[in-house]
């Protein structure tokens, strides 16, 4: 089992960007059945989604996210000496998009900036990251995790079409001397690498002519084994590292996965709604980037007043899964916002 202590490190901020359009399951799904897309909204709890048209990418809902970011903490961007961003929705195959993002938020070129291709595992392996950078001389690191997986779904697929949303999210991770550390568990199960996947479009198979291997395809029952045999050993691994009990964590910020899952998953640990924030109604699964959503519209829907600590939990497509435990004080920026199309032409430099 990979698990890591890293101490030093402290969130200065935490921004979330979302693309400005709705979609309402209940009101635009055309194809389906009322009765079909009520028990849909019922049991994944997604009743409408911010989705992207296809012209706002996941690079531009975490530019704008992490311009935000950095002019409300007040970091200097020659300060910034670490660029880390999470996707499986990349701009282009190269270059790296760490690298375009780089050059749109005016980086300094004494900072490193590379790309890690996970997805609903992510954001706790971006922490993971970001701590491993600080506690190797980094002084602040930018972890962008942004997914638009509303883009790869096909509106035939009645397992996956109702249910993503997409996000981009902005993290800065600072160095702060502290000795309570950070603890992480990292896993991974390859075997199942096909419960998740886009067939073609790869290299693997390039230029597939059927248009439904381009879509995503999804296994819902061996996910669905798959998270509730992995995700409570996840979090009693990562507690008994850490020296704690489930009452002794204010929050656990899930994956937003879908409601039955996430329901099952808290009833099977022991953990109270009022731990647990589920913002599954308004966002939809947005990938890797919900567990960030989770925390600004959910921890921090209504300000912190104290330091809390809070579980980061990821599980999915890889097969992959990952716990981060850190810590969250009431100093932290805390900002969410819509991407807008007029906006995303203002600010997209061609």
């Amino acid at each position: 089992m990979s698990q890591s202590a890293l101490a030093n490190c402290r969130i200065a901020g935490i921004s979330t960007c979302v693309p400005e359009r709705i979609f309402d399951n209940l009101k635009d799904a055309t194809g389906f059945e009322e009765i079909e897309l009520k028990k849909v909204i019922s049991l994944a709890g997604v009743a409408k989604r911010h989705i992207s048209d296809g012209r706002i990418c996941s690079s531009d809902l975490c530019y704008k996210a992490a311009e935000d970011l950095i002019a409300k903490s007040g970091w200097e961007k020659d300060s910034i000496d670490g660029l880390i961003f999470v996707t499986q929705t990349p701009d282009y195959f190269l270059p790296s998009t760490s690298c375009m993002l780089h050059k749109r938020l005016g980086l300094s070129d004494k900072c490193a900036a590379f790309d890690i291709g996970l997805g609903c595992s992510g954001y706790p392996y971006g922490m993971w990251m970001a701590a491993m950078m600080i506690n190797s001389g980094h002084k602040r690191v930018l972890l962008l995790h942004g997914e638009t997986p509303s883009v790869f779904t096909s509106p035939d697929d009645r397992a996956t079409f109702l249910l993503f949303g997409d996000a981009g999210t902005a993290t800065a991770v600072e160095h702060a001397e502290s000795e309570t550390p950070w603890y992480f568990t990292l896993q991974t199960d390859g075997q199942g690498y096909a419960d998740l996947i886009i067939p073609a479009g790869g290299f693997r198979d390039r230029f597939n002519a059927d248009k439904r291997e381009h879509h995503l395809y999804m296994n819902g029952s061996g996910l669905f084994n798959f998270t509730i045999q992995r995700v409570p050993p996840l979090i009693s691994d990562t507690l008994e590292m850490a020296n704690k009990a489930v009452e002794d964590i204010d929050y656990f910020a899930f994956h937003q996965s879908n409601r039955f899952i996430m329901k099952h998953l808290m009833k099977k640990c022991g953990l109270s709604e009022t731990q647990v924030p589920v913002i599954l109604e308004d966002f939809g699964n947005t990938g890797g980037p919900s567990v960030a959503l989770a925390i600004t519209q959910g921890v921090c829907k209504t300000p912190i007043d104290t330091e809390v600590s809070i579980m980061l939990l990821g599980y999915g497509v890889g097969l992959s899964w990952s716990a981060g435990l850190v810590r969250l004080d009431a100093e932290a920026v805390m900002l969410h916002s819509e991407l807008s199309l007029d906006e995303l032409d203002e600010n997209r430099d061609e």
